[in-house]
């Protein structure tokens, strides 16, 4: 097998805080010997926390794997300063918080010292899995994502940031009315009507989503039997693993006029309106584990230009998405929602249909590899079915039935990359499976009365 190696510069600061004792060592301050389920939510460090050296403990070297017991889990603590020189040698392995040139983190093994620079340690890695540092440990926990420490991208105009951090620290025009811990993005957006529609008929889309997300990450070293095939050679497969997002989820938005949008291939018509990215890094034990969080939030519009929509609701509730791993089993996708919703109003006029989305699209992974792949759409949709009847005396009726929907589409996967954990390869990605669930929101009946002179 061919080991892939590369190049890197290990900056001065980082080699300064190496811990000199690995995960082996069952007397350090990472340790609990309780149950460890308790978690204290706090501030992960940042790449731009860590550039100014006050993020995270920056990283840590390890020797070998630990004995068994119950490591620490919670969201990183701010440095204390340098803990002591510590060489670093050809087959440590490295896991670094994020830092400049690595703002993923870093986790990899040593396989060649180059020398030592006034600008830090130069090195050879190869990737690393988490089982070389943390062993026959076990670690379980969820953190809660400081909305401080996401980066929002706008991608079109009029997108409003506001978000409320847990010790009473609120940002934006909204962040005085948000739940602790949660960010909230408002987006206003046109949308394309049909051709021969009339001004009043404009459509348009608009809301807001508001998130309160937690990472989650849990590790089980222990394993019943020996380390199940194909595993790479000198690996030991947890016994079991997690990881994932979940957290609590409110929207509300309006959907209206005489949409008329799709793609040449018959695909609704996607707007991404933001990019929303963290690095929050959870302290197992001694080990800073780097979860890397991307979403991008979108609008999707499907509709045929025929109907005109007025349409909007109030949806919350949770959500939980993941990959679950036993050493049995392998690894099984965790899809789970818990969503209601409450019509605000709604009402369909002609004879079509129209769907919007105001979704998320999310990506879990760890030190850059992404592991979890997940799209969350709560969507809107109308639809009206129209009769007509005449009669030989000329006079006419057009009768329609009406109705409107609210839904949730819930997909995703796993990824080839979740054998950082040390797990077995898999070949290709494990669908999480769709989950789809609709309600109605109203209904009813529209019908207009027409006449025309008898011919003749």
């Amino acid at each position: 097998m061919r080991t892939i190696t590369k190049q890197a510069l290990i900056p001065a600061l980082t080699v300064i805080s190496l811990l000199a004792s690995g995960c082996s060592s069952g007397s350090g301050a990472g340790t609990d010997t309780g149950t460890g389920e308790s978690v204290e939510p706090g501030a992960g460090a940042t790449a731009a926390q860590a550039a100014e050296g006050h993020g995270a403990a920056d990283a840590t070297a390890g020797k070998g794997g630990s004995g068994g017991q119950r490591l620490a889990v919670g969201a990183a603590p701010p440095s204390s300063g340098p803990a002591g020189a510590a060489a670093v040698a050809v087959g440590d392995v490295i896991a670094s918080a994020p830092a400049p040139g690595a703002p993923s983190g870093v986790l990899a093994k040593v396989t060649a010292v180059r020398g030592t620079t006034a600008k830090g340690t130069e090195v050879n890695t190869a990737p690393a899995t988490l089982d070389a540092l943390l062993g026959k440990g076990k670690a379980d926990g969820k953190v809660p994502v400081d909305p401080a420490a996401v980066s929002v991208e706008p991608l079109v105009k009029g997108v409003k940031v506001s978000w409320a951090k847990n010790g009473e620290r609120r940002f934006g025009p909204h962040g005085a009315s948000l739940p602790l811990g949660s960010l909230r993005l408002d987006v206003g957006a046109s949308v394309a009507t049909a051709e021969d529609a009339p001004a009043s008929a404009a459509a348009s889309v608009a809301g807001f989503v508001q998130l309160s997300p937690k990472v989650e990450f849990a590790y089980d070293g222990s394993r019943p039997h020996a380390t199940p095939s194909p595993a790479p050679a000198n690996h030991t497969a947890p016994g079991g693993a997690f990881i994932g997002l979940s957290g609590d989820w409110s929207s509300q938005w309006r959907f209206k006029g005489q949409a008329a949008a799709s793609t040449a291939s018959g695909k609704p018509m996607r707007m991404p309106f933001a990019k929303l990215h963290a690095d929050p890094v959870i302290q197992v034990g001694p080990v800073p584990v780097v979860v890397n969080l991307d979403l991008t939030c979108y609008l999707a519009v499907e509709a045929d230009g025929r109907v005109s929509v007025d349409i909007k609701q109030d949806l919350k509730g949770d959500f939980r998405v993941g990959g679950s791993y036993s050493w049995a089993g392998g690894w099984k996708p965790v899809s789970e929602s818990g969503m209601h919703s409450t019509p605000v109003q709604a009402a369909v006029t002609a004879s079509g249909q129209a769907k919007a989305t105001l979704g998320t699209e999310a990506s879990v992974g760890l030190y850059g590899a992404v592991g979890v792949s997940a799209d969350l759409a709560p969507y809107l949709r109308g639809e009206a079915s129209a009769a007509a009847t005449g009669s030989s005396d000329g006079k006419g009726s057009v009768t329609a039935d009406w109705k409107a929907f609210g839904g949730l589409d819930l997909s995703g996967s796993l990824q080839a990359q979740l054998t950082i954990f040390g797990t077995p390869l898999f070949q290709k990605r494990i669908p999480l499976g769709t989950l789809h669930r609709e309600w109605k929101l109203a209904s009813g009946r529209f019908s207009s009365v027409t006449s025309q002179p008898p011919a003749g």
